[in-house]
């Protein structure tokens, strides 16, 4: 999840003769050196050295051979090389394959150039994307020079945007919204959590990468108009929502005394900004004399993991591990709590579905070392970690480098995180733009667990559950 403002059948057939079209000049495409004989070798070998060496470090350049000339001398040894690294894919069958789709384009294609590349992306885009997309990993994306700039373009919790946060399935690539911001514009113009967004103005975004659907269609210029389409299940139809891009002031975490001295912070995502907002929370809680504390990370759907470490470290006693990773490119780590702080009250973090990554290394931790407890449903299951890897040309690569195991030795990779105290959100809240606290069923049940204690609201749950079961039967008989 993140904050912004997550098919076809073709059918081939032979042309008859009257219909074909009459050849045309070779287009001046990205691929010209593969006409002459080696750049599909370099441009593999690019690939295949940033998947192979080591790029554990986030941010380190990726080493590649950026002198075509040498790399044609070396053309055999290279192949060999290079064919072994891809465990026996051979890039001369590949380069005389792409030929053959080359000159088929050329000559056949119906649709300009400029049409094709209408996206910003060049077909040589389109094969590194391709590329990196065959290794069959959700989390494992090729970014263009002008998208991973667009990436980089920290903000700092101010964009232009509409206010929302959103999640995506990795594996559907739907987009759907999670929060929106109250007075935002997406908020005026009517989007509701749960709405799956399908296009931004004329673009299709569906199964798009998330992080290029916000910085190419969501964020603009201030005063913008901009239209995104959604799917909206509860009238099974599509909707068109017009609003204006606007500054979007979004402080990742979020604090107010609620009564009998329980403090409660929202904590919405993880950025490098989250820990010291975190802290300050913390103390003018503290100083207002709170006595008990909700942690509310329901819908963070992750981001910075030092800002997660740095802030389960804050509450932990020190000594206490919090996460450990294990990859292949570099020894295994685990990170431990150091900072000479705790916290000595009672914490209920609160969690959902939509809470991953970053969030279940939190919840994890904290739950293991019995300093809090966690209630609300089981949370996404993402037990895998991703670096950002820069290639020198400006483009970049997000590659999955290593699983993360919780306190427990356990990797929840696709099985989540079940809560202490399970309690699903009431049906009708869950399309609210703002839920009214004491309306929270989530929410009130975590302040139960502060003042009864963990097992009596257990118990009253599952005598209330067992009741409606109950209820249901002799309504049906």
């Amino acid at each position: 999840m993140t904050e912004f403002e997550n098919e076809k059948k073709e059918m081939e057939h032979e042309m008859p003769e009257h219909v074909r079209p009459e050849k045309k000049e070779p287009k001046n495409k990205f691929w010209k050196g593969v006409l002459v004989g080696s750049l599909v070798t370099v441009f593999c070998g690019i690939l295949v050295v940033a998947l192979a060496t080591g790029i554990w470090v986030v941010g380190r350049s990726v080493k590649v051979r950026e002198d075509s000339q040498a790399a044609q001398s070396g053309a055999a040894s290279h192949d060999e090389s290079v064919q072994e690294m891809t465990s026996g894919l051979d890039m001369n069958v590949v380069g005389a394959k792409l030929l053959a789709i080359e000159q088929a384009m050329n000559e056949y294609f119906l649709f300009d150039e400029e049409d094709a590349e209408a996206s910003g992306m060049s077909a040589e885009d389109w094969i590194y994307t391709a590329y990196v997309l065959s290794y069959g990993d959700p989390y494992t994306s090729y970014y263009t020079k002008k998208d991973y700039e667009a990436l980089m373009d920290s903000t700092e919790g101010e964009y232009c945007g509409i206010g929302v946060l959103v999640s995506q399935n990795v594996y559907t690539g739907l987009i759907t919204v999670s929060k929106v911001f109250k007075d935002a514009p997406a908020d005026e113009a009517g989007m509701l959590p749960g709405d799956i967004i399908t296009a931004v103005g004329d673009a299709d975004v569906s199964g798009m990468d998330l992080s290029l659907v916000i910085s190419d269609h969501i964020k603009g210029e201030e005063g913008t108009e901009v239209t995104v389409t959604v799917f909206r299940s509860s009238v099974n139809d599509y909707v068109d929502l017009t609003m204006k891009r606007a500054i979007v002031q979004h402080p990742t975490v979020e604090h107010e005394m609620l009564e009998d001295n329980i403090g409660y912070i929202n904590l919405s995502s993880f950025e490098d900004v989250s820990t010291e907002q975190f802290i300050t929370a913390v103390e003018d809680l503290e100083s207002q004399g709170m006595e008990a504390m909700v942690l509310d990370i329901r819908n963070n759907g992750g981001g910075v993991v030092s800002a997660a470490e740095a802030i389960t470290d804050y509450i932990l006693p020190d000594g206490k591990d919090i996460v450990s990773f294990k990859g292949k490119a570099v020894p295994d780590s685990t990170s431990v709590s150091q900072d000479q702080h705790q916290m000595d009250i009672p914490i209920v973090v609160l969690v959902n579905e939509q809470s991953a990554s970053a969030s279940e290394i939190l919840s994890g931790a904290l739950g293991y070392h019995d300093s809090a407890v966690i209630v609300g449903t089981k949370t996404f299951g993402k037990g895998i970690a991703q670096g950002m890897f820069s290639i020198p040309d400006g483009s970049a690569l997000k590659l999955t480098t290593a699983y993360y195991y919780l306190p427990s030795g356990e990797c929840i990779h696709e099985t989540g995180i079940e809560p202490d105290v399970e309690v699903e959100l009431d049906e009708e809240l869950k399309t609210m733009v703002e839920i009214p606290k004491a309306d929270d069923n989530q929410l009130q049940t975590a302040i139960d667990v502060l003042l009864e204690g963990e097992e009596v609201v257990k118990a009253r749950l599952e005598a209330e559950k067992a009741l409606e079961t109950t209820s249901k039967m002799l309504k049906k008989n």
